[in-house]
């Protein structure tokens, strides 16, 4: 009994004790993923994490957009990295702002074959527009879900947003 009232007032405390940011309206959730959003862009460079088996495999990726309120990524099926999130969807991104602040994100990357959420990736970098396509069998875009990011730095309370 003395263990249930003990874990019970421990988890209502941690938000205010991590100085976790609420999340339960749509505004919140809009607010916190835009700025996870712009902090990535901002940041132009990314790093993913994923694992393959027991080994953890991490490299840069550099795209992050918004559509139908999802953040999401992209990448090419045929890459490795593309087969390690289909065998373990579960990722983490880091990045670093060059200012002393640095984002750390857990999520469960999602694909979504809609053309739609293709092209708009792609409209956002149309760079990618010379080796990708909406149409083709390789384009592939994840949205992000149970997100937990956390905005850190040397000087400052790290701030938690999820979504």
């Amino acid at each position: 009994m003395k263990k249930t009232v003990i874990l019970t007032v421990i988890c209502a405390l941690l938000p205010i004790l991590t100085n976790a940011q609420p999340t339960s309206s749509n505004h919140a959730t809009e607010n916190g993923m835009q700025e996870v959003h712009d902090f990535l862009k901002a940041c132009g460079t990314y790093f993913i994490a994923t694992t393959e088996g027991d080994q953890p495999r991490v490299r840069p990726f550099g795209t992050v957009n918004i559509f139908d309120s999802k953040l999401y990524i992209q990448t090419g099926k045929s890459k490795n990295v593309a087969k390690q999130i289909a065998a373990n969807p579960k990722i983490e991104i880091c990045a670093y702002d060059g200012k002393g602040k640095w984002i750390r994100i857990q999520a469960i990357a999602v694909a979504d074959e809609r053309r739609e959420a293709k092209q708009s990736m792609l409209d956002a970098y149309p760079g990618l527009q010379s080796m990708y396509s909406a149409d083709d069998d390789n384009t592939l875009v994840l949205y992000l879900k149970n997100v937990v990011a956390t905005i850190a730095s040397f000087s400052g309370e790290p701030k938690v947003i999820k979504f």
